[in-house]
C-alpha cells in the first residue's frame, strides 16, 4: 500500500473526494517527520509508536577494499506497534 492507495481507502470510507483524502494522509505524514525532527515521540493510540534514536559515530569496512571508514552519527526513526496491531498480525 502507497500513499495514493491510503488516500482511496480514506476517501471510500469516508465519503472524501481523492484530492481531499490525499491532503489529509499528506498532511499526517507531514505533521509525524516534522514532530520527529524536533526530536518527539509519536504515539497513535491503538496502533503504535515512532522514536527517534541516536545512533553513534563508529567505525566500519569499505566490502571491496576492506579499508576502515568512519561512519558519521545519525539519527534514526524507529517503530514500535501497540498491542492491537501486534494481535491483528498474529491473529
Amino acid at each position: 500500500m502507497n500513499n495514493n492507495d491510503l488516500a482511496d481507502v480514506l476517501a471510500a470510507a469516508n465519503g472524501l473526494t481523492k484530492a481531499d483524502a490525499r491532503k489529509y494522509v499528506d498532511g499526517v505524514f507531514a505533521a509525524v517527520a516534522d514532530a520527529a525532527a524536533k526530536g518527539e515521540e509519536i504515539s497513535l493510540n491503538g496502533f503504535g509508536k515512532f522514536k527517534v534514536k541516536d545512533s553513534p559515530a563508529r567505525e566500519g569496512r569499505n566490502p571491496s577494499t576492506r579499508e576502515t571508514i568512519q561512519i558519521a552519527a545519525s539519527k534514526k526513526l524507529t517503530f514500535a506497534p501497540a498491542k492491537a496491531v501486534k494481535d491483528k498480525l498474529n491473529g
